[in-house]
């Protein structure tokens, strides 16, 4: 809910979410911005995505509906009022509190930033990460994952994706067109080896370190050494020694 508050985003929000999202955002003085305007922002590709949005960019991916999709944040805002189109389109659907046994998660339950590491750790070694908004942790996923060997992380254009979304809604494209257009914004956003954009002097403007932490990954065109080849050199090295 506060991400949402902050954010100004309301797409598929009642009139009374609406109005409680507001006023949480009128609540917190150090939140800036008041008056956001959420239709302008989302079509901007600024908001976090829907879960109805989600299930259609999942679908039209080609995502099997038979994959586990675990949930990486806390309460969905609209509970399973809003998650029922998605849990329809991927009913194996999980998040930690489905995992675990209360006991297993109640030593971790008062501390929001416990709680969003054991998210973390299933982001990082999940076979496939889809983050739909672009908060800090989403960030540092997608360059742990790059770290870790170029994981598949499909990092969403959300300006397109609310573009494709309301023509399929609207009935001006067919769902073979939507699939198909969908697939080509995101041919080359896979997680895939990149250059990190660096603008002198202008840190705001250009892409976050962390996302991309270049100068520390293997190049894709080095080799790859596993830890078992690692071990094998050092046991020779030691072998040739006097």
């Amino acid at each position: 809910m506060d991400m949402i508050a902050f954010s100004g985003c309301n797409e598929g929000c009642n009139e009374e979410e609406i109005d409680e999202l507001t006023k949480m955002r009128y609540a917190y003085p150090w939140w800036k911005e008041k008056v956001i305007d959420s239709v302008k922002k989302r079509l901007a590709g600024l908001c976090p995505l829907t879960p109805e949005e989600t299930a259609l960019t999942l679908k039209a991916l080609g995502i099997d509906r038979n994959i586990q999709v675990y949930i990486a944040a806390g309460d969905i805002y609209g509970g399973e009022r809003r998650l029922a189109t998605l849990r329809e389109a991927y009913p194996n659907l999980v998040k930690k509190e489905t995992l675990l046994p209360p006991s297993d998660l109640d030593p971790f339950r008062n501390h929001s930033n416990q709680m969003a590491a054991l998210d973390y750790y299933v982001a990082v070694e999940s076979d496939i990460f889809v983050p739909t908004n672009g908060g800090n942790m989403a960030k540092v996923v997608e360059g742990h994952r790059r770290y870790l060997g170029f994981k598949k992380t499909i990092l969403l254009d959300r300006k397109a994706i609310v573009d494709l979304v309301d023509l399929y809604r609207a009935g001006s494209i067919s769902w073979e067109e939507f699939s198909s257009e969908m697939k080509e914004a995101h041919a080359d956003r896979m997680g895939n080896p990149i250059k990190r954009l660096v603008i002198p002097g202008k840190p705001k403007e250009e892409d976050y370190f962390y996302t991309n932490p270049e100068e520390c990954l293997k190049k894709f065109d080095e080799p790859q050494v596993s830890n078992d080849d690692d071990q094998q050199q050092e046991q020779q090295e030691d072998d040739a020694k006097p």
